[in-house]
């Protein structure tokens, strides 16, 4: 097991794995890019993402807290990451095209790199200097969050086990060209991953190559777009696995490769605790309008496998969050109650309902729980001391 010293603030030490890198930027374009200003007047950094890189490709910050505001320079949603070898620290997913994004982090000295808006496109670098800033004191109980965050440890590699022995029975069937039986698995064998997801996108590198949308790459039939969706697309649109079989070697692969630097990792508290909010924001805010399963339309069978990752933060958690905030675990467990209620509405014998069954009506009657449901999670952090 390799380690690197940690160099984002984080309360736990972080494993770092060796990994292929994107291709280097031009060279041209990294020097006419270099020096960008710490900040403008009123403390935020600017950064921007386009369709081939940031702008700029290089940022020097100070060490300490800071917001930067993220613009998306092209037609199509991107996003902009902050890594710490192939570590994701933080990140803003889904940028809509000409609008901005904010994001506040905490990082210390060192050097990092920044995903430029598709996962394919050159990384950027963001170096951090030495402002003298100190991390605070953590204000969080330690003693009374080991345990859970040993069971969630637990909990994580038992549903990794199962998606590699589910994965590893799916990519035989895409194999054999038995199209009906991986199309009858694809759902089944994704809500192994859709629990941990948190824990799961912490690794920059197999998160995309496992899980990736279309929508991160210049094409469909990109060589780089691999992993579930991609498979789903030859299941169900192209209807034919003949081009997808090195990719699900491929999706193997990775899943034990995940598998295996899960059992290494040492789980950061506030992504653990922040990971229930996590869940159940990307249902709100991207996966209720059917972007991610738009080719199955098994996109109520991740809901499901998100709420049911939540569900297991907060019970693993209870003691400790009933004993800062009690009112607030009453109301998440109220929330919690009437979208599992909503849920169950459309499950059928074999799973759920397909996605493009639900009427306008019936997703905004989804969507507003699920939106009251993030929010309510989101204090989970500050609850106990961890933000």
């Amino acid at each position: 097991m390799l380690k690197i010293k940690p160099l984002a603030l984080s309360i736990a030490m972080i494993l770092g794995v060796a990994a292929c890198q994107p291709p280097a930027a031009d060279s041209s374009s990294a020097q006419n890019n270099n020096a960008a200003p710490a900040a403008n007047a009123d403390g935020m950094v600017n950064i921007a993402v386009n369709d081939t890189q940031c702008e700029p490709m290089e940022l020097t910050v100070p060490s300490g807290k800071t917001t930067f505001n993220i613009l998306n320079n092209s037609a199509r949603k991107l996003e902009w990451e902050i890594l710490e070898g192939v570590m994701v620290v933080d990140e803003r997913e889904n940028i809509a095209p000409g609008l901005t994004d904010k994001m506040t982090v905490t990082l210390l000295p060192g050097e990092y790199a920044m995903t430029c808006g598709l996962l394919t496109n050159p990384r950027g670098k963001l170096i951090v200097t030495d402002s003298g800033f100190k991390a605070p004191e953590n204000l969080a109980d330690m003693s009374k969050l080991a345990q859970p965050l040993a069971d969630y440890k637990v909990y994580v590699q038992g549903e990794a086990k199962v998606l590699v022995e589910k994965t590893d029975a799916f990519v035989a069937a895409v194999k054999a060209g038995e199209i009906d039986k991986a199309k009858a698995m694809f759902a089944d064998t994704r809500v192994h991953y859709e629990r941990i997801e948190p824990i799961a996108e912490l690794f920059g590198e197999l998160d995309p190559a496992i899980d990736a949308r279309e929508d991160d790459f210049k094409t469909v039939t990109d060589p780089e777009f691999t992993g579930f969706h991609r498979i789903e697309y030859a299941l169900w649109e192209e209807k034919s696995v003949d081009g997808v079989k090195d990719i699900a070697d491929k999706l193997s692969a990775d899943v034990k490769a995940l598998a295996a630097e899960i059992d290494a990792l040492n789980f950061p508290p506030h992504k653990v605790v922040g990971g229930a909010a996590v869940l159940i924001e990307e249902v709100a805010g991207s996966k209720i309008s059917g972007e991610e399963d738009r080719y199955s339309k098994t996109d109520l069978s991740d809901f499901k496998a998100n709420v049911e990752g939540a569900e297991k933060i907060v019970e693993l958690f209870r003691p400790v969050i009933n004993e800062k905030d009690p009112a607030l675990l009453q109301t998440v467990d109220s929330n919690l109650k009437t979208v599992n209620d909503i849920l169950a509405k459309y499950k059928t014998a074999d799973g759920f309902l397909p996605y493009d069954k639900l009427t306008e009506e019936d997703r905004k009657n989804l969507a507003t729980p699920i939106n009251t449901l993030a929010e309510e999670l989101a204090k989970f952090r500050g609850t106990l001391g961890l933000n």
